[in-house]
């Protein structure tokens, strides 16, 4: 199925970035007309995201965070978060809700959050080449104020 818009945007892998990358899949997405819900949850999600490739991916260097966003007539949003890093031995045991390898400073709730808010993920990853997150959510379609008055004319 063809996407009817798509985008893409990558940035550095700077804690100041991941701000950008939730608001500008909110302000990509926004086109579909998602509920003040649904747009909080597709943030929440892309900020887990980005925040997993800056805190586990690049650890203590900076690399390049890759993000692309298609959107389709459905309403169906599919996101792409993809970095370069170190990537994930056991993507499994990574997706448990509590585990983490960033130690006691973080909760280990990233993905378990992205699955939460989302429709679908689907994590994929290779030791050293990098770690790809693939997330979807269909936004309710809600007739616009010219359609509702067209059918009650």
């Amino acid at each position: 199925m063809k996407p009817m818009n798509e985008m893409a945007v990558s940035f550095l892998s700077c804690s100041s970035n991941e701000s950008f990358g939730r608001s500008a899949v909110a302000m990509f997405v926004a086109q579909l007309d998602p509920t003040i819900d649904e747009l909080s949850d597709i943030k929440t999600a892309v900020s887990e995201a980005v925040t997993n490739c800056i805190v586990h991916a690049y650890r203590d260097t900076i690399g390049i965070i890759y993000i692309n966003c298609k959107m389709f007539d459905s309403g169906k949003a599919v996101i792409r978060i993809r970095d370069k890093g170190c990537g994930i031995e056991n993507i499994k045991q990574a997706m448990q809700p509590l585990f983490t390898t960033a130690g006691d400073e973080r909760a280990g709730l990233g993905f378990a959050v992205m699955e939460s808010f989302m429709d679908s993920l689907r994590v994929s990853s290779k030791v050293g080449r990098g770690t790809t997150v693939t997330m979807s959510k269909t936004i309710a379609r809600r007739p616009r104020d010219d359609e509702k008055n067209k059918t009650a004319g």
